[in-house]
């Protein structure tokens, strides 16, 4: 484990029963760090620390949070910390401590790609305090939203629907972009939860709003009928349709924009090549994971190895079938050769 990693939040296991503070708890609240008196900051420095984050989220999306993950937390560590401590006009440093905030997420989302998920929690929630000090009601339900988005992809449905409800209720625009943001997790939870009806109300509401929109939004994340169409492939799969599953993530594929993250087709290609052989089609789900398969080995990504295992597991009981059996085989030594290669953090 590296240095920073412990420095920061240190680690453990996911937890249901963890204290997400709510905005009532973090807004405006001071930070007990003590300041350096030889040091100060400008928006010249704020801009630095978000131009930065962009960047490790591109890298993140691209090779994964494995790959990405020390580095944000090193830069968490050894630029991040020393600005929050030093003195500013009050707009800078309010400034500095939602940067602060979006750079927390965003390792805590790496950390989560890793299968660290009591370490991702925890930057998360520090990631909401930073948010609350800084009066950043944007960054705080965003972060919100991603701690739903956690819940959700461990199985965790009842956590994941409050979490995005909380969410809903603490974003400070009802502009269509931010109610379709919010609704598409919203309607995942409650598919999940058991609540079929609000999640397909849930839905409506994500592409109603999604319609409305007339300029790109979503600064920290984008949200399109791309991520809708995922939206409503997960809420269909929960809700027992599987075979419409695989026609909303088949939308989601035909809908993808380049700039779309590199590691969420992988993950979204290895969900689709496992309900296609849930529905019976072995043919298409192997040739979806051979594609899965072609952009596997530059990616670092727990998530994505997650798929890869299941693409084992998934295809042993047909190998005496030459196509799966190819795939299976070539699935099994990629995944081989990554656990070979990839560094202990």
């Amino acid at each position: 484990m590296d240095s920073s990693r412990r420095r920061v939040v240190g680690v453990g296991l996911f937890s249901v029963a963890l204290t997400i503070p709510g905005w009532s708890d973090v807004v405006g609240r001071a930070h007990a760090l003590q300041a350096n008196p030889h040091s100060s900051i400008g928006q010249a420095d704020v801009e630095s620390v978000d131009a930065t984050v962009n960047c490790l989220r591109d890298i993140d999306a691209t090779f994964g949070g494995h790959y990405a993950r020390p580095m944000a937390s090193a830069f968490l560590v050894n630029t991040v910390a020393p600005y929050l401590r030093a003195s500013g006009p009050e707009h800078i440093r309010k400034s500095m401590l939602s940067s602060a905030a979006m750079a927390c997420y965003l390792t805590g989302w790496m950390a989560m790609d890793e299968g660290e998920q009591g370490l991702a929690q925890r930057y998360y929630v520090k990631g909401l305090e930073l948010a609350g000090a800084a009066d950043d009601r944007m960054a705080y339900c965003h972060i919100l939203r991603g701690v739903s988005v956690q819940a959700a992809n461990l199985g965790h449905g009842g956590p994941a629907t409050q979490y995005a409800n909380a969410a809903a209720s603490a974003a400070p625009s009802r502009g269509p972009y931010m109610r379709a943001f919010m609704a598409g997790q919203q309607a995942h939870g409650y598919a999940m939860a058991g609540s079929g009806r609000l999640a397909l109300d849930s839905l409506r509401e994500s592409e109603r709003a999604l319609d409305q929109v007339t300029s790109p939004g979503g600064a920290r994340q984008g949200f399109s009928y791309a991520t809708l169409a995922y939206a409503t492939a997960q809420v269909r799969y929960e809700m027992g349709d599987v075979k419409g599953s695989v026609s909303s993530l088949q939308d989601h594929f035909k809908l993808r924009s380049e700039s779309e993250s590199h590691r969420s087709g992988l993950i979204f290609g290895g969900l689709l090549a496992e309900r296609q052989l849930q529905v019976g089609h072995l043919d298409a789900a192997c040739a979806t994971w051979n594609r899965v398969l072609d952009d596997y080995p530059a990616m670092h990504s727990g998530r994505a190895d997650d798929r890869v295992r299941a693409a084992v597991k998934l295809l042993a009981p047909h190998r005496k079938n030459a196509t799966a059996r190819v795939t299976h085989e070539r699935a099994r030594a990629l995944l081989a050769r990554k656990s070979t290669a990839r560094p202990s953090l």
